[in-house]
């Protein structure tokens, strides 16, 4: 359901930089604790007819809601959905809480919570700069090793897998569910979990993955799977099954929207579960959430939010009819 807007809000939206004039969505009290179940039969009431509109926010981890707070100046309304990382270089790493502490407010404030993870290669240190340690290419021989129990590998990477467990348990002890999406765009190269097809690929680290978390009692983690929509297609090939997924979701980088084939696919491999758009550059147009209406949330990428749209763009967007903002989610 939507909180109705008076006649005057869209207006007012378009109008913000010179008129100083923000419409500000009805303030929604704080979500109470709540299984992950609750924000998945969400996603699933709305599919068809809204989506919640997305604001990630990167690096640095000391200022975790900058690109949200972007928007809010942009529109006067902040996204219905926060976007955060657990990060890689050692400053970020060693803010973690700061990340951690934003998802709070953010969920208290009526938002949903959403977090990846650009996570450093094993090979390299528990701390990594992007380029050459989250960016960065490994054999099949290494890969394979970081996927079998007992080895070298292994042991590193649960460990990485148990530095993060703390964070994650917090929200979980907070009642917050999070659309946790660990090793993203599994069907692309640049980085070193990536383009690793079959059971024995991307697919087993993120089932295992799955079930050490799980064994932790992480049971607040809506997992989220996710590709980029690269041409090559053969998606489902990077699938870990249903039983590991609860959202699947698409990067849209190769354009700057996704394609009615993309959409398509999309849908084959989730059969049922909904689907999201988890990182775009472009705003989404009336076009695109009409002819592809099962999308139950975008993402905008950090810094393509004022670098990819004009304000007009940005505000049209978060005013469209199909679009809930932050005060506009009832997950009760």
């Amino acid at each position: 359901m939507r909180i109705p807007r008076p006649a005057w809000a869209a207006g007012a939206a378009l109008a913000l930089l010179g008129s100083g004039i923000v419409y500000t969505a009805t303030e929604a009290s704080a979500f109470a604790a709540t299984p992950k179940s609750t924000v998945i039969n969400y996603l699933r009431s709305i599919t068809g007819t809204s989506i919640v509109s997305g604001q990630h926010n990167k690096e640095p981890a000391s200022n975790p809601g900058q690109y949200t707070a972007q928007v809010k100046a942009i529109t006067g309304q902040y996204p219905g959905l926060w976007g955060g990382d657990m990060m890689f270089t050692s400053a970020d790493v060693a803010n973690r809480q700061s990340v951690i502490n934003q998802a709070k407010t953010e969920w208290a404030n009526g938002s949903l919570v959403a977090l990846t993870w650009h996570a450093c290669s094993p090979t390299v240190g528990a701390t990594c700069n992007f380029d050459g340690g989250v960016k960065t290419g490994i054999t099949n021989a290494q890969f394979q090793e970081i996927v079998t129990g007992g080895t070298n590998l292994n042991n590193v990477w649960r460990s990485r897998m148990a530095a993060v467990v703390p964070y994650l348990k917090q929200l979980k002890d907070a009642g917050i569910p999070v659309l946790w999406r660990p090793f993203h765009e599994m069907n692309e190269s640049w980085n070193w979990w990536g383009a690793r097809p079959g059971a024995n690929g991307g697919a087993k680290i993120y089932q295992q993955m799955r079930d050490y978390f799980d064994s932790q009692g992480l049971d607040n983690l809506i997992w989220v799977w996710n590709v980029q929509d690269n041409p090559a297609g053969g998606w489902a090939n990077y699938y870990p099954g249903g039983n590991y997924v609860d959202v699947v979701s698409l990067d849209a980088w190769y354009k700057s929207y996704p394609s009615s084939s993309d959409y398509s696919q999309l849908q084959a491999i989730a059969a049922g579960k909904p689907i999201a758009i988890a990182e775009m550059g472009k705003v989404p147009t009336a076009a695109l959430l009409n002819s592809q209406p099962k999308w139950t949330w975008f993402m905008i990428w950090s810094e393509q939010l004022r670098g990819n749209n004009t304000n007009a763009e940005i505000q049209t967007a978060y005013f469209l009819p199909r679009v809930l903002n932050q005060g506009e989610i009832r997950l009760g």
